[in-house]
């Protein structure tokens, strides 16, 4: 029985995707949007209100649902849309050329008269006078080119989580879509300020601090183009 167990186990471990079936979504009910929108127009615990009208007999009213009202999101559980058009280039070239040349030489022309009595003994042509003469050179020259181009354009409904004290709104959004056994998923986390939200209520990802934005997926096909589990543990421990 245990022996079976650890088959299943192993079989489970080797890949991402269940057997026969297209690989799930993410609970709803296990979101943090979810959780934002459950205990909405909060800040630190304490809810917020919205503005009362100035007067009855007045056309402007703060209430956001009103003709003039501001219906940017600006509290938790609030729901705008990120803009992410991302086109990077970057190319980094480097060249270095290095080289050196030394010559040393030693010698004991006098040291108690033992130089002297040395070259008696030595062969023909030899002598004392320069007994270590080094010589060395050494040159290295180096290439380097970094070449990157990345283009993304997509659009997001990200959700407020928190506003910090100082106004600050913490977003979170999570965008997943099937298509057959492969699941693209779309993930954006970071912190906005209100002022940098567009009437539209949008905001550009280059306005948004400790972005971090993924697009992947997981699916029969992703697991395809990924080694084994096995196979990635021997290449961390083999040495060669």
């Amino acid at each position: 029985m245990r022996k079976n167990l650890f088959l299943v186990a192993l079989l489970a471990g080797c890949g991402t995707s269940p057997v026969g079936k297209p690989p799930p979504f993410t609970a709803p009910d296990r979101t943090v949007e979810r959780n934002a929108m459950l205990n909405p127009g909060t800040q630190n615990g304490i809810e917020t209100v919205a503005l009362a009208p100035s007067s009855r007999a007045s056309l402007w009213t703060g209430a956001r649902g009103s003709l003039l009202g501001d219906r940017r999101a600006m509290l938790r559980g609030d729901i705008m849309t990120v803009v992410i058009e991302i086109d990077d280039r970057a190319e980094i070239s480097n060249s270095s050329d290095r080289s050196r040349s030394a010559s040393q030489q030693a010698g004991l022309p006098q040291l108690f008269g033992i130089p002297q009595r040395l070259d008696k003994v030595l062969p023909n042509g030899a002598t004392s006078s320069s007994l270590v003469d080094l010589n060395s050179q050494s040159a290295s020259s180096g290439d380097g080119t970094v070449r990157r181009n990345e283009k993304l354009e997509l659009r997001v409904a990200v959700t407020i989580t928190d506003v910090l004290p100082n106004g600050v709104l913490a977003i979170f959004g999570r965008q997943e879509v099937r298509v057959n056994f492969e699941l693209r998923e779309l993930l954006v986390t970071g912190y906005v300020r209100p002022e940098d939200i567009t009437r539209q209520n949008e905001i550009t990802y280059d306005k948004i601090a400790s972005a971090r934005i993924s697009y992947g997926g997981r699916g029969q096909i992703t697991d395809m183009q990924q080694p084994r589990y096995g196979q990635q543990i021997l290449e961390q421990a083999l040495p060669f």
